[in-house]
């Protein structure tokens, strides 16, 4: 990227160029177009397009209350009242921690979704927004900044044709693909956690009965863990995070692949008798990253939003509430650095601040999740000072507001490590096998993001 002196005539220029048409791109869009701003949004792809991460959280509901559209997504979703944790030693042994019993009651369940319908319904939305100028099939070649910090940015479409667009700032919200990291090589792979996954959409799983039937199932195995996310339409999202050193071995087809690891593990493989594949299964790489900057320098008005700065781990299911929380909080900062230029560094610092704060309490959680102390402490969980409470309303995805768990969560991590000190034979050796796989590489993705020229 360079710095150019001046905007070459007749470019078209808004406020703010939003890059990526998922969640959190098109809500900040939504956000910035009801603040005044004028923007636009590009998407690489046309919605429909296929996501993983189908699993939402209740503190995601008032966020879609804000943005107007919680009753369509209540038409597409399969309502969600807790999470189930299967035990990984003792068969047919299972929790489920129902957001009801959070510390908040007011937002007792989520949705599960297909994300090509989710996000879809949100990029529409952006784009019926007076001020949102929204294009698909649109990626972006080249940004170039200008003197006063704004973006000139060149974008090709499915012809080749290019366009370019001026803006006063550019967001990156292009999730895995992660535009500007790449560009700029600041994404970095995390050090302290990593793992792949394999996946795929099946009909004919087992569900639970009544109430619990949009609940998620999570079942640990010696690789790793799965999900067993249900959707409206009968399909069973199923897949396996796992270490990136088991998923190296793959030697056959990914389905053939996916239907092994399954096989290891009795509960699921039950579940899945007679199920069958739809669409095809998919394998992605080591997801475990951040940015080492989150905005630009003084010369350059540039913000990540979402996953294009961080993601952990899909475990707690805090994709989506993380992107879409950002967007929000991204929508306050960008149209206060326009109105209040002179404040700029001051506001992003903040920024910086309140979504490190959310990352940072999953990420501690995420890193131990796979660990003996934390599987044998959630499936007996104590609410002796509120910790239960804590740990559901961190589940429910309560991080960026003054509920109070961050108390009963230093209690709970207390317990953890002394748990770890008296199961050290055990503890130990599979701690050291999770930290060694940070530095092991899987390069046998399917996905587009998993592919070189991203």
């Amino acid at each position: 990227m360079d710095h150019k002196d001046s905007q070459p005539k007749d470019t078209p220029s808004c406020d703010v160029l939003v890059v990526g048409g998922g969640p959190a791109g098109s809500t900040l869009a939504t956000l910035l177009a009801r603040r005044g701003r004028s923007v636009t949004l590009l998407e690489r792809d046309h919605h429909p397009r296929f996501h993983i991460g189908e699993s939402l959280l209740p503190m995601t509901l008032p966020l879609l209350e804000e943005l107007g559209v919680r009753a369509q997504v209540d038409e597409i979703g399969l309502v969600k009242y807790g999470a189930e944790f299967n035990h990984p030693d003792h068969t047919g042994e299972r929790l489920t921690f129902y957001f009801a019993e959070a510390m908040d009651k007011g937002y007792p369940h989520a949705w599960e979704v297909r994300r090509s319908e989710f996000d879809g319904l949100l990029f529409e939305h952006a784009r019926k927004q007076d001020g949102v100028s929204a294009h698909e099939g649109m990626r972006l070649r080249e940004v170039d900044f200008l003197e006063d910090g704004s973006a000139l940015a060149t974008a090709t479409d499915e012809q080749g044709n290019r366009h370019q667009w001026h803006a006063r700032w550019l967001v990156d919200a292009t999730g895995r693909d992660g535009f500007l990291p790449r560009r700029l090589g600041i994404r970095k792979r995390s050090r302290k956690h990593a793992s792949a996954a394999i996946f795929g959409h099946f009909e004919g799983v087992e569900r639970r009965p009544g109430r619990d039937e949009g609940n998620i199932s999570i079942y640990w195995f010696d690789h790793g863990w799965f999900w067993l996310i249900p959707l409206r339409d009968g399909i069973m999202s199923v897949g396996a995070v796992c270490y990136p050193e088991y998923l190296r071995q793959r030697d056959c087809p990914v389905e053939e692949f996916l239907w092994r690891t399954i096989a290891l593990q009795p509960e699921v493989q039950a579940r899945m008798e007679g199920a069958r594949l739809v669409g095809e299964a998919r394998a992605t790489g080591n997801f475990s990253y951040e940015a080492s900057r989150m905005y630009g320098p003084g010369g350059e008005n540039w913000l990540l939003v979402g996953d294009s700065y961080a993601f952990i781990d899909p475990v707690f299911s805090s994709g989506v509430h993380l992107a879409m929380s950002g967007a929000f909080k991204a929508a306050e900062t960008v149209d206060a650095c326009l109105a209040r230029p002179e404040h700029r560094d001051a506001l992003l610092r903040a920024h910086r601040r309140h979504v490190l704060r959310g990352l940072r309490t999953f990420s501690w959680l995420i890193h131990r999740f796979n660990s003996l102390p934390m599987r044998r402490l959630f499936m007996a969980p104590r609410n002796d000072f509120r910790m239960k409470e804590a740990i559901i309303s961190l589940l429910a995805g309560d991080v960026f507001r003054d509920t109070p768990i961050h108390g009963p969560l230093r209690l709970f991590k207390a317990i953890y490590y002394a748990t770890f000190i008296a199961n050290l034979p055990g503890a130990l050796p599979r701690w050291v096998r999770m930290r060694r796989q940070a530095w092991i590489r899987f390069t046998g993705g399917t996905t587009p993001q998993d592919q070189p020229e991203h």
